[in-house]
């Protein structure tokens, strides 16, 4: 069990540490994956940013997703909408609300801090954890869009087939946790409250001061 989110980053940074040479950066997922990332980049002393993503929900069920989406990438899980019956007109409808969405969150999180350079750099996909890995694979195929030289995913906690859910996005997997069955990413905490855009924002605010 972890403690909280912070908790969860200062375990990270030792098996990422143990495990990634720099050059590196590490990109957290908002919002509890920045919370994590802030903690693996204080404690290595990398460079932090943040890659957005949102979940694609299914017609009637949002929580269901279908894929995801970062800023300019869309993964989606076409075994799922086949099952469901999604017409593509819908999925093209609701990605562009989606996108929409990522791009004020964004702008909103980041402030007018610059992002750090990518290219050329390992880049460390930081998240509480995964459950589907829908946006997990949408922030690393964002992060080797941008031009990084490995994409890593370290996580605190996963389902144990998360390398089989993610392996076209990342070229490693790390993971402090696995249990099974795995039911949800919030059984591995004690305290998991929700995180706000203003501790998001706080967050990059301080990193660029």
């Amino acid at each position: 069990m972890f403690t909280d989110r912070r908790d969860a980053g200062a375990r990270l940074a030792a098996l990422v540490a143990d495990r990634i040479d720099p050059p590196a950066v590490v990109l957290g997922i908002p919002r509890g994956g920045v919370i994590v990332a802030e903690r693996v980049a204080a404690v290595l002393g990398w460079p932090l940013d943040l890659v957005v993503t949102k979940k694609l929900g299914a017609p009637g069920n949002p929580e269901l997703g279908i894929g995801a989406l970062a800023a300019g990438v869309r993964v989606l899980d076409r075994e799922v909408i086949a099952a469901l019956g999604i017409s593509p007109a819908w999925i093209e409808e609701e990605s562009a609300r989606v996108e929409l969405e990522v791009e004020r969150r964004t702008t909103t999180f980041r402030a007018d801090a610059r992002p750090p350079e990518v290219t050329g750099r390992c880049a460390v996909v930081v998240d509480d954890g995964v459950a589907t890995g829908g946006t997990a694979r949408a922030a690393g195929q964002w992060a080797r869009a941008h031009g990084a030289s490995r994409v890593v995913l370290a996580v605190p906690v996963a389902p144990p087939d998360v390398a089989q859910r993610v392996d076209d996005a990342f070229d490693a997997v790390l993971v402090l946790e696995q249990p099974a069955p795995f039911w949800a990413v919030g059984q591995s905490y004690e305290d998991f409250d929700q995180v706000t855009d203003q501790e998001v924002r706080a967050v990059m605010e301080a990193r660029s001061a």
